[in-house]
């Protein structure tokens, strides 16, 4: 459970704001995402790597 302390005279869109960042820092939806579907371990192995190549790549090209 989400605990967002609100100061007094604190408006509520303020309040929303840092619920929903909070929230999102969780990571629920990310994780109902990914459970809604199986994938293959070997496949998430192979995107991981794809992943770490293509950030690689781009560092490389910054420097």
């Amino acid at each position: 459970m989400l605990i967002i302390p609100v100061k007094e005279g604190e408006s509520i869109e303020r309040a929303l704001k840092k619920y929903k960042k909070k929230f999102e820092r969780t990571g629920v939806v990310r994780e109902l995402r990914d459970r809604q579907k199986f994938t293959k371990p070997s496949v998430q192995e192979r995107e991981k790597k794809l992943k770490a190549i293509y950030r690689d790549k781009i560092r490389n090209e910054m420097l």
